[in-house]
């Protein structure tokens, strides 16, 4: 997400770029600079009331590893500034112990080896570390939940019912190490969907209500990363994203809350002069402009207008049929730019007023 922080170096993830030489230096400087209060200040602003923020388990539990320590620190100031403005805080276990997805998000790209005993059980005592400090009556009136561990995979090296197992049994640490009863308790839903997480709602929520439920799920939902995503028009983003509605409602009536943990306004959608759009990242006619190719300040409005089109209909879609959702990322660059898109006119300010109205 930071290329920069990145330069002079072969490394393609924390794991290895901790091993670099004055990587302790640069990660120092990052913390410092890349996330300040003004920020949290600046989401408020939007109209936005929580902040999901990541971190990798090395934070807590470091034994036997390269990894840089320190993060823990900036993730406290985080708690603290939102509590200043107003916001509420997930804590997001990112990175799990051997890499629960192979992802350079997980912190170590390439194998995914997290579903060891140890592994697992390693996970689950961060878990309580976190749940322990962040979990109290002191920090009730911030934190809102806790996020098990993002985006597992459910494939290859994760066995999908070992991972449904394991959450029962995290969810019940947590819950014991927690003294705040009202703390929600989330799970990545593995891309499976929320709702094959129906019986394991209906376990650990104990019929209760959708405000009462303690269990909650998470779903990424973005549009950019298959094949098949490049190829659609924006029209057809736009109707997927209305779609969405349909199994998010049927999660929440069912009594499983489902937080849309990770969305963005990305599509790599081109605009043609005469107003028409096309799935791509490069065009070459006159007037044509893609939103993956040029900086989101130079954009021209046929491409802000069908752009901030995709975004409403999410967001339409995500308050009648959600419980929550997080955009991925305040500071990402171009579309993937909360920051951004405020600036210059993607993502309206505040999240609630429209220029599109009625789209779904």
């Amino acid at each position: 997400m930071v290329p920069d922080v990145f330069n002079g170096t072969n490394a393609t993830d924390q794991w290895s770029f901790d091993q670099t030489p004055g990587a302790a230096e640069k990660l120092r400087q990052h913390w410092d600079t890349y996330i300040t209060e003004d920020d949290i200040a600046k989401i408020a602003s939007y109209g936005m009331n929580a902040l999901r923020i990541p971190i990798g388990y090395w934070a807590f539990s470091n034994s036997n590893t390269t990894y840089i320590t320190g993060a823990d620190e900036y993730l406290n100031r985080a708690v603290l500034w939102a509590r200043n403005h107003g916001m509420k805080v997930w804590v997001d276990l990112h990175g799990a112990p051997g890499s629960q997805n192979g992802f350079d998000n997980s912190g170590h790209s390439g194998d995914v080896n997290w579903q060891t005993p140890a592994n697992l059980d390693e996970t689950i005592a961060v878990l309580e570390i976190i749940a322990n400090k962040y979990g109290t009556s002191d920090f009730a009136d911030v934190v809102a939940g806790i996020e098990l561990v993002n985006e597992p995979i459910s494939w290859g090296n994760n066995n999908w019912t070992l991972t449904q197992e394991w959450t029962k049994k995290a969810f019940v640490r947590v819950r014991e190490a927690a003294s705040n009863k009202n703390l929600r308790v989330v799970m990545h839903d593995s891309f499976t969907g929320a709702m094959s997480w129906l019986d394991i709602s209906k376990s650990l929520n104990n019929n209760a209500t959708l405000l009462e439920a303690s269990f909650a799920v998470d779903s990424h939902l973005y549009q950019v990363f298959t094949d098949t995503d490049q190829n659609r028009t924006q029209e057809e983003h736009i109707r997927i994203a209305c779609e969405n509605a349909q199994q998010l409602s049927g999660s929440q009536n069912a009594s499983l809350p489902v937080y849309i943990g990770e969305w963005s306004a990305s599509t790599n959608i081109c605009v043609q002069g005469n107003g028409t759009n096309f799935g791509g990242t490069s065009c070459n006619t006159t007037g044509c402009q893609c939103s993956a190719s040029a900086d989101m300040k130079d954009w021209n409005a046929t491409l802000v207008q069908t752009v901030g089109r995709y975004v409403e209909a999410q967001l339409d879609t995500w308050e009648t049929s959600s419980s929550g959702y997080f955009f991925w990322s305040y500071r990402g660059g171009g579309a993937w730019s909360l920051e951004e898109g405020i600036e210059y006119g993607v993502i309206p300010n505040p999240v609630t007023s429209r220029k599109y109205a009625k789209q779904c």
